[in-house]
């Protein structure tokens, strides 16, 4: 029999829980026109940690942040939660920007994950932050050989006290699952994506950014002042910041360097005894090496939320409402959780909900300003922004106000990724080329070899020269 499907989350579970918990003081949409120092386009980790260095470099700064939605309504209230930096990145870094360059990024990504735990303590926003840790496991034996490749990267590139190997026993007393195999244990948080978002979206207001919700940019010109027109009205200001993740795409200067895909989540009622029983009680995230790889995680009250890719690539005209909820993705991760967990197949699932990805072609977000000097701007960050939009927002507060330091002198910025390849051939392409990698990673997980054209097809972009795919 088929499972059940879960419910449609609204947004998020996390955002329905994070909501409930705090609803927060209302930011009804711009009504009329003003004027502001800077304008942030953007109501998510990357536009709200702006404003928040913003302020904290200028307490009297003027600061308007507009958001199409809700603040945290995007990717930053729907992902699952890891806070990480780009130590798995390490040898891309070095390879584009030198060994210094490299170290530099990476260090500095590196040092938000405990700065985000710091700024939870001290503005007391209770996000569910803990260091735990993540496991990375083979669930495959095609995965052995990428697991294998990842110690040895770490070993070259001197940071192996960083990915600790664990034997295939050493995993299981970590957490039982039949398909699990070898792992690495390395350093990493987590969070509770959406209670960050409005925690953040609490201290901005305390602080005097205004904010205004429902507000989306119709209109945007980056000339002196800058102009953002939204349905209710126009804001004018010296600086303007562009944080709007996969929705760069709809941005003129900018849509030839990202694509769109999307991932989704499940999460379960609570079930403490069951995490029990598969000795999942340390609080790791885990993912496997996968291409299109999964990722999960528990929660405090014994839920677990499991995650991963699925076939949703975006147009460049919209972001359509499957990646939002689309069913064979999610009855996907439904069938895949309790084939690893089969303890968990009479465990209601509590609902479920997907988000965009905006994927940059060198794997890495790119930081930038639009002609002018006006507009900057931070992207691509594939996946893997939880932690490093924190940075981002560091380096864009200092672009906005002219500061030249360590963050705004790093090699990401002003490095602009490969671009992908135009309408009409993009989207029809990515579609054939998601495809293959999802079905080579599921043939790959039943032991079976894919076959030459899926293979071919999977290891197109490595071949074009993009940093994705096997």
């Amino acid at each position: 029999m088929r499972p059940e499907l879960p419910r449609p989350a609204l947004r998020s579970w996390w955002m329905e829980e994070g909501l409930a918990d705090d609803p927060g003081a209302p930011c009804p949409p711009l009504s009329g026109d003003t004027t502001a120092d800077v304008v942030i386009v953007g109501g998510g980790y990357t536009g709200m940690w702006t404003a928040q260095f913003l302020k904290e470099r200028d307490p009297d700064i003027d600061v308007v942040l507009l958001e199409q939605d809700i603040c945290g309504g995007g990717p930053s209230g729907r992902n699952g939660g890891f806070v990480n930096g780009f130590w798995d990145e390490l040898g891309l870094l070095m390879h584009r920007y030198g060994s210094q360059g490299g170290l530099a990024v990476a260090r500095a990504a590196a040092d938000e994950i405990d700065a985000i735990g710091a700024w939870c303590r001290e503005h007391g926003v209770d996000a569910w932050y803990a260091k735990d840790g993540d496991l990375g496991v083979s669930t495959s034996p095609a995965q052995d050989a990428v697991l294998e490749e990842t110690i040895r990267d770490a070993t070259d590139h001197g940071i192996a006290e960083l990915y600790r190997p664990q034997t295939p026993e050493e995993v299981r007393a970590r957490c039982a699952s039949p398909v699990f195999r070898g792992g690495v244990f390395i350093p990493g948080a987590k969070v509770q994506p959406a209670r960050l978002g409005r925690g953040l979206r609490r201290v901005l207001l305390e602080q005097g950014v205004r904010i205004f919700e429902g507000s989306p940019v119709r209109r945007f010109s980056s000339g002196s002042p800058v102009v953002a027109d939204t349905p209710g009205g126009a804001v004018r200001a010296g600086r303007a910041v562009l944080g709007v993740n996969a929705w760069g795409m709809h941005w003129r200067a900018l849509r030839r360097y990202v694509i769109v895909r999307g991932t989704y989540i499940v999460v379960t009622a609570p079930a403490p005894e069951r995490l029990a029983q598969l000795g999942w009680t340390g609080g790791e995230g885990i993912y496997d090496f996968r291409t299109a790889l999964h990722y999960l995680r528990t929660t405090p009250d014994g839920r677990m939320a499991f995650g991963g890719a699925g076939m949703q690539v975006a147009s460049r005209r919209q972001i359509g409402p499957t990646f939002a909820y689309d069913e064979r993705s999610v009855r996907r991760l439904v069938e895949d959780l309790h084939r690893w967990f089969p303890p968990f197949r009479d465990v209601p699932l509590e609902a479920a909900w997907g988000g965009p990805i905006d994927v940059s072609g060198r794997h890495l977000p790119f930081l930038g300003t639009l002609p002018g000097g006006a507009t900057h701007y931070a992207l691509g960050f594939t996946g893997n922004g939880v932690g490093p939009c924190r940075l981002a927002g560091r380096i864009l507060a200092g672009l906005a106000t002219g500061v030249k330091d360590a963050f705004t002198a790093l090699p990401i910025v002003d490095d602009r990724p490969k671009p992908f390849p135009a309408d009409p051939m993009l989207v029809p392409g990515e579609r054939i080329v998601t495809s293959a990698i999802l079905r080579k990673d599921d043939l790959e997980d039943e032991g079976r070899r894919p076959g030459p054209l899926t293979d071919l097809l999977a290891h197109a972009p490595r071949r074009l020269g993009y940093n994705l795919g096997p």
